[in-house]
């Protein structure tokens, strides 16, 4: 079976994330799981893709940045891959199916995901440049205020006896944020 993964780092990347499903569609996949979400971060679809898989089966992914960011994290995974009697294919290299388990696959992929790793340091690296330069000048806003920054008037509207969902619906923040701020306040 091949099982094709796909993600975005953001929910604003719907496009690309569209093109990935096209060429895993195209390239034959049984099932295709997707997610936005950072590499870095819990990647529940890509966990349960290699749950899922079985001796003889493939994960397939468009580019190997999609699979890892680091060698390290790369490495592992590919090796539990390899335990399971599996296969891992990415589009990106010829769409054919590396066999991670011999010399000349191992080479392949360890020069990839080196490619990837340098790939996304050199990213990093200018992004702070970037910013520091916007600092420098006066350019700098920062990230948006989270709901933590509406704090003072989530607790202003709830001692005048607004009910939670009031104050969510006119703040423009979740019900859950509302909570969360009256909870750690003590006010419930």
């Amino acid at each position: 079976m091949l099982i094709g993964y796909a993600r975005t780092s953001t929910e604003n990347q719907d496009a690309g994330l569209e093109a990935q499903i096209r060429e895993l569609i195209f390239a034959g996949c049984d099932e295709l799981r997707s997610e936005q979400v950072s590499s870095v971060a819990h990647r529940p679809q890509f966990e349960a893709a290699i749950a899922q898989l079985k001796p003889g089966d493939t994960l397939v992914v468009t580019k190997i940045d999609r699979f890892a960011r680091s060698n390290v994290g790369f490495w592992k995974t590919v090796e539990e891959i390899n335990a399971k009697g599996a296969f891992l294919r990415i589009l990106n290299l010829g769409g054919e199916t590396i066999d991670t388990k011999s010399a000349t696959g191992r080479l392949i992929l360890t020069v990839f995901a080196g490619f990837a790793q340098f790939e996304r340091e050199i990213m990093l690296e200018r992004q702070v440049e970037g910013i520091a330069k916007a600092k420098a000048e006066g350019k700098y806003k920062g990230r948006k205020p989270t709901v933590r920054a509406k704090s003072a008037q989530v607790l202003e509207m709830s001692a005048r006896g607004w009910p939670k969902a009031r104050i969510a619906r006119e703040l423009g923040v979740s019900r859950a944020s509302v909570h969360g701020i009256i909870n750690s306040a003590g006010r419930n």
